[in-house]
């Protein structure tokens, strides 16, 4: 190898050294950078000739190194593992904060709950067993009936208004699916066009990888890796992304929460593509949206219009088989304000306490009888197994056992998320630690091949100016 070979051989190690301290420069640079991946400049060694000609011969060593490839540490499988972690997490949150609005909804356990109401409505129809003849009891009875129905619209009202946001917010996460699936496709020819150009596409891959891993979150979406870097997102099967063209999504169904209080709803919300309409399941945020939408909100909702017929029932059942104070049959002591019963539409029917039913006796020829056995009676009825009490208990119950099965199923899978994104962390984050070592090396590398340059230039002078002084 010549001098001449050797001061270029110096000059690819500077070259490297420097790049690789560029790169260094980088990961430090964007070490808080949400999305950032690390990066590494592969150094390869640059071999000599290799094609044998008569004037052409390589001693074997080597011309140098190069440092043109810059690559970007990322790990395939752990990728995977965190689209599919992520959206199992977000379907979760989702339905945990679902669970939680609908026990507020109930105001379980507290003074303003229906547990709470229906009490202090069965201790008024005690108080009238006790004073059969007193208007004021009779009143009060009549108030505290009407307090509980109103707690009953309150909870359906509160239901109804989750049941709209969620709906809405479900419009919104499609709109951004949609926007997101649009750049990723303009993203995917720019990193196509780089890669074909040799141009550096490393951040532009990271700004992709932050959109799919929101797709993952938002629709459960995964992507399948194709030609020249580019990507196609898949939802359910569906190729959300292909290349440079994206295709988009839509939600469809129902705006009003009493269309899914049906089995089955009649026309429940549900996501299909813009074109042919053709049905995605979605996982995700998106996920844990429909299934507040088409299951935890409906099933409470009619539970709780079932508590409503069942009080109505109950009380204008036993109500009837009495007399009010002038003598004459009970009526109907809550009816509905339009339609069937329900919780929404179920009100008091009598006003006037004089109605109020609280004699077991029919009248006889003196009059009508003060006797107090059927509010007695109706004042029993919250002891019944079976009656409205027992059945809203349970309900209470049952909601309770699903809010806390599913707070703890998220409570599990924030945990594996977090060693998802530790390990994550660990091939793709940058540590400062290992960047500032790295950079320490490439120093002292950039230094020794300066000095490799002063001593072939040492060298070159050498032979160039001094060689042949000694014998003039």
């Amino acid at each position: 190898m010549s001098s001449f070979a050797t001061l270029n051989t110096a000059r690819t190690a500077l070259w490297a050294q420097q790049r690789a301290i560029d790169v260094t420069g980088q990961n430090i640079a964007n070490v808080n950078t949400d999305g950032y991946s690390r990066q590494r400049a592969e150094l390869q060694s640059m071999g000599g000739s290799t094609v044998p000609a008569f004037f052409s011969t390589s001693s074997g060593i080597g011309s140098g190194v190069d440092a043109a490839k810059v690559a970007r540490i990322r790990d395939a499988f752990l990728e995977g593992r965190a689209h599919q972690e992520y959206a199992n997490n977000a379907q979760l949150t989702v339905e945990n904060e679902s669970f939680d609005l609908v026990e507020q909804a109930f105001r379980e356990p507290g003074d303003t709950g229906v547990q709470s109401l229906l009490s202090k409505m069965w201790a008024g129809w005690g108080d009238v067993a006790n004073q059969p003849q007193d208007l004021a009891a009779r009143s009060q009875v009549l108030q505290r009936l009407g307090t509980l129905v109103g707690g009953l619209h309150a909870g359906q009202a509160s239901l109804d208004a989750q049941w709209t946001q969620t709906r809405e917010n479900l419009d919104v996460v499609v709109k951004d699916v949609n926007a997101a699936a649009a750049s990723i496709a303009e993203l995917n020819q720019a990193i196509k066009r780089a890669n074909l150009g040799g141009l550096p596409a490393n951040e532009l891959t990271d700004r992709r990888d932050s959109l799919v891993m929101k797709l993952a979150e938002s629709v459960g979406a995964t992507i399948r890796p194709t030609e020249d870097g580019v990507v196609d997102v898949i939802v359910a099967g569906i190729t959300l992304v292909a290349g440079g063209k994206a295709s988009e999504i839509k939600a469809v169904g129902s705006i009003d929460p009493a269309d899914t209080a049906t089995v089955p709803p009649t026309d429940p919300p549900r996501i299909v593509t813009a074109t042919g309409g053709y049905a995605v399941q979605v996982g995700g945020k998106t996920a844990g949206q429909l299934n507040t939408l088409n299951t935890i909100i409906p099933t409470y909702r009619n539970k709780l219009d079932a508590v409503a017929v069942d009080l109505a029932a109950t009380l204008n059942g036993q109500h009837t088989a009495g007399y009010d104070l002038a003598g004459n049959p009970g009526t109907a002591i809550l009816d509905s304000s339009s339609g069937p019963i329900t919780a929404k539409s179920i009100r008091v029917a009598i006003t006037d306490p004089k109605l109020v039913a609280a004699s077991s006796v029919a009248p006889g020829t003196d009059g009508p009888a003060l006797d107090n056995g059927n509010a007695d009676k109706i004042s029993q009825l919250r002891l019944s197994t079976t009656g409205v009490d027992a059945k809203y208990r349970q309900m209470i119950v049952d909601l309770g056992v699903q809010g806390a099965v599913t707070s703890r199923n998220l409570d599990i899978q924030q945990v594996v998320t977090q060693q998802v994104d530790s390990a994550r962390d660990a091939v793709a984050g940058v540590n400062i630690d290992e960047e500032m070592t790295n950079m320490l090396s490439y120093q002292h590398a950039y230094s020794a091949a300066s000095r490799l340059v002063t001593t072939v230039d040492e060298m070159l002078d050498q032979l160039i100016n001094r060689t042949g002084l000694v014998g003039r």
